[in-house]
């Protein structure tokens, strides 16, 4: 059985239902797929899994949560993702996106497959983007089928 990976941080709930979403898109077939907030999981998990999710907001001058999400990215070792599928996601309120930006260029510098450019909504996910976050889960479980 394959097994995916969703990792998220969410300060107001919002990146949490787009992690829920990618999860539902993503459970076809004999996907087993575990969704868990980024402090009740190690780097570690990651080497198990086939592919993998990581999803965080927009936060201060457009940059991961601090406490939390970037000492996990940090933490993150080649042998965690080389060469797996990834996609990233998060909500922001401001800005133009340029902490996805960031985050997928050092994401690629780890060795991660970016299955597609980052997902990111504005603020709460409506109907049409839960549907792009079910889509992009989906995509995701397609990449390793």
């Amino acid at each position: 059985m394959k097994k995916i990976a969703v990792v998220y941080w969410s300060g107001t709930g919002n990146t949490q239902m787009m992690a829920e979403a990618i999860a539902l898109g993503a459970a076809v077939g004999e996907m087993e797929v575990s969704v868990l907030p980024v402090d009740q999981v190690s780097s570690l998990a990651f080497i198990d899994s086939d592919a993998i999710a990581i999803g965080c907001p927009a936060m201060g001058d457009e940059v991961l949560e601090e406490s939390e999400m970037e000492p996990f990215i940090s933490s993150l070792s080649e042998a965690a993702i080389n060469k797996k599928p990834l996609v990233l996601f998060g909500s922001y309120d401001w800005g133009d996106g340029k902490w996805m930006q960031d985050w997928e260029t050092r994401m690629c510098g780890y060795g991660a497959l970016l299955v597609e450019q980052g997902l990111i909504i504005r603020n709460t996910p409506d109907e049409t983007g839960l549907s792009k976050c079910w889509e992009i889960g989906k995509k995701l479980a397609t990449v390793i089928s």
